[in-house]
């Protein structure tokens, strides 16, 4: 008996005090109720609650002196922290136009720097029909550097796609980690680079078969279910076979120096593929090498970033870009150049009104081989 009295006992002993304790909260709460910010640093621990602008001088200071990867994994890591901090370290790193770096995955559909070119390596496996991008650390062509893309090249009936991820390892249109893709036609000379987000608020996606990113329905309502056009890039025909280069173009849009890399991309139902001046559109062609009698063969100068002659080799420079006043393109700076250094290695050197991702994209469509334009 005395033993069924002490258990009970304790049981209404844990309900007062369980019953205690939540009245104990809901007051809190009450007395609370008009300062959510103090609520919230609650909620996210002491780190959140430091002052705004001790946290920025922090970031600041850490921004600046972690400027090259892997070092910069430090800044990515005080965006880990919590929203506040995201949010501050995201106002202070900017984007690479202003500060010539890339930070995070959003930085690579955004333009490249303005002044000198961001320097990267495409690195290809053969077996796997995989190519993998990296930002170039050192000089050397032999550098691993810092991870940005890959892409892997799929046979789909008459066409080929390139896949492209954040994730080497997994490479599917299905994978939160996908980005875009590129598509080519039969024979290769005619290429659509698509985006996995909408280029702005109201795009719509491509209604073609080969562009739809899911065979079935929409699997996840995070997980857009289409790809957006944002550009293409065509081959020229050499019926001729004169002798010569790669006669190449590509006209896409590109944001600005007063936009964002949200806001419009090329309008599909408005794209040509022709070097005239089109309202909004950046039209970029390959620059014309000259012929060298004592070499017998073409060349361009490449600052010695390439080094093996390639038919793959080009420099694309603007005919028509909207990033500069007036929107006429600068036919000597060099804007996006790709080239051989070794069996399965080639540099590609981007900047400004191009992102990473297509420039990558663009650099894919030298892969391969082009009957028709060669």
């Amino acid at each position: 008996m005395s033993l069924r009295r002490s258990c009970l006992s304790r049981r209404i002993s844990r309900s007062f005090s369980f019953r205690e304790t939540q009245k104990s909260l809901k007051e809190t709460r009450l007395s609370g109720a008009g300062d959510d910010s103090a609520e919230s640093d609650s909620a996210s621990g002491s780190w959140a609650g430091m002052l705004p602008e001790l946290l920025g001088e922090i970031i600041k200071r850490v921004d600046t002196s972690e400027d090259r990867w892997p070092q910069r994994q430090n800044v990515v890591a005080c965006a880990c922290v919590c929203k506040r901090w995201r949010d501050i370290t995201k106002d202070i790193v900017g984007s690479p136009l202003l500060n010539g770096k890339i930070t995070f995955p959003s930085c690579l559909k955004q333009p490249g720097p303005r002044d000198l070119p961001h320097h990267c390596l495409i690195k290809r496996n053969k077996k796997t029909s995989t190519f993998y991008l990296y930002l170039a650390l050192t000089p050397s062509f032999n550098d691993k550097g810092k991870f940005l893309l890959a892409a892997r090249r799929y046979r789909c009936g008459a066409h080929t796609e390139y896949i492209m991820s954040l994730d080497a390892d997994d490479l599917s249109q299905g994978s939160n980690a996908y980005v875009g893709k590129l598509s080519s036609d039969f024979l290769g000379t005619n290429f659509t680079i698509y985006d996995s987000q909408p280029p702005h608020s109201g795009a719509k996606p491509s209604s073609s078969r080969s562009s739809r990113r899911f065979a079935s329905k929409q699997i996840s309502p995070q997980v857009p279910a289409g790809n957006f056009e944002i550009g293409q890039v065509s081959y020229k025909f050499n019926l001729l076979k004169s002798r010569g280069p790669r006669r190449m173009v590509c006209t896409l849009k590109c944001p600005s120096s007063g936009e964002t890399a949200s806001d419009k991309y090329l309008d599909n139902s408005e794209m040509k593929k022709s070097e005239t001046a089109v309202s909004g559109y950046t039209v970029l062609r390959n620059k014309s090498p000259r012929w060298h009698e004592h070499l017998q063969c073409w060349c361009l100068n490449f600052h010695g970033r390439v080094t093996i002659a390639s038919v793959k080799n080009f420099q694309l420079v603007a005919t028509v870009d909207q990033s500069q006043p007036g929107g006429k393109g600068d036919e000597e700076t060099v804007l996006l150049q790709f080239g051989k250094v070794a069996d399965d290695t080639f540099t590609m050197d981007y900047r400004q009104p191009l992102s990473a991702f297509q420039a990558f994209a663009i650099c894919l469509t030298s892969f391969g081989t082009k009957l028709a334009c060669e």
